[in-house]
């Protein structure tokens, strides 16, 4: 896997804010009751998994002590057997219990991201076919989520609506052509990267013809997709989108297409399933 460049640290700080801020209200109200000396924890996976989020996981525990040691035993983006301690933490003992669920919250849900992308990435090995994500993010979460893509093996597609112009059916309906809406594009935003979504080999190939930056298939069976890419020729990267399973991969990728967005990388996802225990882990002192 290519290097995992961290991710803001703003972006990280504030997700962070708000999710201490959502939990903890005015204080925590049961941590008080605790006599608040030094404290061990560990943290488990139960269940198999690749393990992303280290970032924000830190930040929550650092917000409440930041003298707290922190000592991961595995990697951003590495697998885990269910059993494996992930990571062990001495710090102050109300700041260890405050900070647990706000910070396992954001690693069990972006290990989520990483096991499933990794899931799409394992299907298409041996490839050309790149595994992308979408804007279907959770609110307030896309950054992190994107991040998490990255752990998993996958790629980023646009970040929001500001970085790259995509005409999809209804702006080229608008517009009045493919080539009407492009040359809009080009005019108005020169430096954007321009992506067309086309529905069939006409409209592909009037895409073609623009000398746009990539051209998202939507919804070709594979005898299409083949002809696209015998078309395309390599000129233009095709991205497969829609109607796509973890089933399905291997025969979108066999077709030659360049990159598959998959939604269900972000909004399919099942929380990998973390504990944190106070104390140290069974077997050590």
């Amino acid at each position: 896997m290519a290097t995992l460049l961290p991710p803001p640290a703003d972006i990280v700080a504030d997700d962070v804010a708000r999710a201490l801020a959502e939990d903890l209200g005015p204080g925590d109200a049961t941590a008080e009751l605790l006599p608040d000396g030094p404290q061990s924890a560990y943290v488990v996976a139960k269940e198999a998994g690749v393990i992303a989020g280290r970032p924000w996981f830190d930040a929550c525990f650092r917000a409440l002590d930041p003298a707290v040691l922190i000592q991961w035993r595995v990697r951003e983006g590495e697998p885990v057997a269910a059993g494996t301690v992930l990571v062990t933490l001495q710090g102050r003992a109300r700041a260890l219990v405050s900070a647990e669920r706000p910070a396992l919250n954001f690693l069990q849900t972006l290990s989520a991201t990483a096991s499933r992308t990794a899931e799409h990435v394992a299907a298409v090995a041996g490839t050309r076919t790149r595994i992308l994500d979408t804007r279907k993010t959770l609110p307030g979460l896309r950054q992190a989520q994107k991040y998490a893509v990255r752990a998993g093996g996958g790629d980023n597609h646009r970040m929001g609506l500001y970085d790259a112009v995509m005409l999809k059916e209804n702006h080229i309906h608008a517009a009045g052509s493919i080539a009407a809406a492009a040359a809009a594009a080009r005019a108005r935003h020169p430096a954007l990267p321009l992506i067309i979504e086309v529905e069939t080999l006409d409209e592909l190939d009037q895409a073609l013809a623009t000398g746009c930056d990539r051209i998202l298939v939507d919804e070709f069976s594979a005898d299409d997709l083949r002809e696209a890419v015998r078309r395309a020729a390599g000129r233009i990267p095709l991205e497969v989108s829609g109607g796509v399973s973890l089933e399905r991969l291997p025969v979108i990728a066999a077709t030659g297409v360049d990159c598959v967005s998959i939604g269900a990388l972000t909004k399919h996802v099942q929380a990998l399933d973390l504990s944190l225990r106070l104390g140290h882990p069974p077997g050590e002192s």
